[in-house]
């Protein structure tokens, strides 16, 4: 009786520590040991466990690690490694019992994966010294993977460089067919976030070396201008991943081709995309970009010494930013932190353009140089849509060969040196009228370009070439030809800072007939000088020219006269039209025969009175007309006035008159003479 007392109380004892340990699990830590060694033997990897195990039997079969390690005991590399906060598993007890696990439920919380970064491709390691292979994925399965607060380091020790994908989720399902099905999440280093959503159908094991139908969406703004589509079939063949077959999307922009991913050590990635049409988004500036300095902010280019890859992108259509080309092709080649890329016969705007770009990072300061060859290219489309530059339309020639280094804007900009060479023909500066700034130069100085919508410019050429040093760009054959001007120049362009300096001699075509008419083209008189900021520039005639040589001075200002007035001032008309904007031939000419002196035929105009008060004084200082006022009499101001007093008097106008005695100069006559030419250089320089 006793001995039964005894055992029942002893049964009794055993299930309430049963049901006690149903609720609250079982206390494992006599389990690690044996959890540890099994894995090892099964994978090769060792695992530590260093916050302590738990195994639950309600209402299936769980196990909770915490705390968890596992690294390859043969690589010293402490960073390869993966670590988490805690792993669980529920289990079915059916399974265990067939001696085939089946996990229902697989949760990763906090995980970190440490990735290293190779600079060189090193050989694979023999097979001998490679962990031991995972058993057939038939020995045990998993349906539900769920992953929360991931993190994926990439990282190299001693270039102290590291890059993180972080807040890393996923929801990995797999059915009885071996459908896969993948949502994931993250946000990149930069702040980038990234959506992914897959498809796989996985074979019967091994998958090596057979065919997986798979499918990939990809959103991830900031990185790629518009969703990523694509379906493929994968390949495992060791370390490398072949994925033929490719077909997809990227925005509306279909593409096919192949690809293949060497993950043995540094990643290899070699692929073939051909695109209908491929967009490659640029931000435009929302402001005037010229006022605004380069950007310190350092370009991270390091990450291309930690990958290897053989290229070639080719699409009818190629956009960079609002550009066009077609078709394109471009063949790249990044090996030990040296890219290539090469374009040729690319098809812009009419015309062609090849080149090419190295970029090399395998030092601390990148340096890069660059080969561009544009010919016959539409400027206007071009500059605008590459550089939201639109003032400059025409057929456009140019051969750029550039080098620089630095790891900002600024740096890069302030190291370049080479050579450029560009051309436009049979085309307009928009937004300037340039004959208009240089007429306005007489009356006072220009600040900025004096740019408006309705200006323009027709050209027949502008062309200049530039040696580049430290950042100077030094041209001396600047040229502008166009219908009614024309102008030749000197200067340097300060590319790290926008600053300009120019020395330009600028001439005014005042007839219609143009540059091809038997004159020349009426000089300025004196240089005009161009600096400041390339954005809005400071423009004012160089006085010092003036004021070194007097005599010299009046000598152009004298022939400036004969060019625009014509022998005896006949291109008058002509010349009054063109200053004010209205039709040659009409303007001032019937102010100066009828002697109102209205030019451009407007009453009252004031801006015409004092210009042909201005153009009488000057005819009469040159001596062009002022010399025969007796023959037909003067106006008040100077004009003279080609009207006969009476028929009577025509007769005796036109007989020659006798030549009256020189008389002796006086103070008073020379201060009188010279009265027009100071009124004339009052007007021209605001004095």
């Amino acid at each position: 009786m006793r001995a039964l007392k005894i055992t029942g109380a002893a049964i009794a004892a055993v299930i309430a520590i049963i049901a006690l340990l149903l609720l609250i699990g079982i206390p494992s830590s006599f389990l690690k040991a044996e959890i540890q060694e099994r894995v090892e033997r099964e994978t090769g990897y060792k695992l530590a466990i260093n916050g302590g195990a738990k195994i639950g039997l309600w209402p299936s079969l769980n196990i909770r690690l915490n705390d968890v390690t596992l690294q390859d005991p043969k690589d010293r590399d402490i960073n390869r490694r993966f670590a988490a906060a805690s792993i669980e598993a529920d289990v079915t007890l059916a399974s265990l019992w067939a001696g085939r696990p089946q996990i229902t439920e697989l949760v990763i919380v906090r995980p970190v994966v440490n990735l290293p970064l190779q600079r060189e491709r090193v050989r694979e390691a023999n097979p001998s010294s490679r962990p031991a292979a995972a058993k057939p994925a038939d020995a045990f399965s998993i349906e539900h993977v769920s992953v929360t607060g991931g993190t994926i380091v990439f990282s190299n020790l001693r270039d102290r460089v590291e890059n993180r994908i972080e807040t890393v989720n996923a929801d990995i399902t797999i059915d009885a067919d071996r459908k896969v099905r993948l949502t994931g999440s993250a946000r990149s280093s930069g702040g980038y976030p990234l959506k992914v959503e897959a498809k796989a159908a996985l074979p019967a094991a091994p998958i090596e070396r057979q065919n997986i139908p798979a499918e990939i969406k990809i959103d991830a703004p900031g990185l790629l201008h518009a969703q990523l589509t694509a379906k493929a079939e994968a390949r495992l063949n060791g370390s490398v991943v072949m994925i033929n077959g490719v077909t997809g999307a990227l925005g509306d922009g279909a593409f096919n081709g192949w690809a293949s991913v060497d993950l043995s050590s540094k990643p290899l990635v070699k692929l073939d995309l051909d695109f209908q049409r491929l967009t490659v988004a640029m931000s435009r500036s929302t402001g005037d970009s010229s006022a605004q300095p380069w950007s310190n902010a350092t370009i991270d280019v390091n990450g291309l010494n930690y990958v290897d890859l053989q290229a070639r992108i080719s699409a009818a259509e190629l956009k960079i930013g609002d550009a066009r080309f077609t078709p394109a092709a471009i063949d790249a080649a990044l090996a030990s932190g040296v890219l290539k890329a090469q374009v040729s016969n690319l098809g812009a705007y009419d015309g062609n353009a090849n080149g090419d770009l190295t970029l090399d990072v395998s030092a601390a300061n990148p340096t890069y140089t660059m080969r561009a060859d544009l010919t016959g290219v539409r400027a206007l489309p071009l500059l605008d849509g590459l550089a939201d530059f639109d003032r400059l339309d025409g057929k456009m020639q140019a051969k750029i060969s550039v080098r620089s280094s630095g790891t900002s804007q600024r740096a890069i900009m302030s190291n370049m040196a080479g050579t450029a060479f560009v051309v436009f023909q049979d085309g307009a500066i928009k937004g300037l009228n340039v004959a208009q700034m240089i007429r306005s130069l007489t009356a006072s100085t220009l600040s900025g370009w004096q740019a408006s919508d309705e200006k323009a410019t027709d050209l027949s050429q502008l062309s200049a070439s530039f040696r580049i040093d430290k950042g100077q760009a030094q041209t001396t054959d600047l040229n502008l030809v166009g219908p009614l001007v024309k102008m030749t120049g000197v200067g340097t362009i300060d590319l790290g800072t926008k600053q300009i300096g120019f020395r330009v001699e600028p001439k005014l075509v005042m007839t219609t007939e143009g540059q091809g008419r038997a004159g020349d083209p009426v000089g300025f008189g004196i240089p005009v000088m161009i600096e400041g900021p390339w954005g809005s520039p400071r423009i004012y005639p160089e006085m010092q020219g003036i004021l070194d040589n007097p005599d010299a001075a009046y000598a152009r200002l004298r022939e400036m006269g004969k060019g625009l007035f014509g022998q005896n001032g006949a291109g008058l008309g002509a010349a009054i039209g063109s200053l004010l904007g209205g039709q040659p031939g009409a303007a001032g000419g019937q102010g100066a025969a009828s002697g109102t002196g209205q030019a451009g035929g407007k009453p009252n105009d004031p801006l015409g009175g004092q210009l042909g008060e201005t153009i009488g004084n000057l005819i009469q200082g040159l001596g062009g007309l002022g010399q025969s006022q007796g023959q037909g009499g003067t106006r008040p101001g100077g004009q003279r006035s080609l009207t006969p007093t009476s028929p009577a008097e025509a007769p005796a106008q036109a007989a020659p008159a006798e030549p009256a005695a020189p008389a002796p100069p006086s103070d008073t006559t020379a201060q009188q003479d010279s009265q027009p030419m100071n009124e004339v250089l009052r007007q021209l320089f605001n004095r």
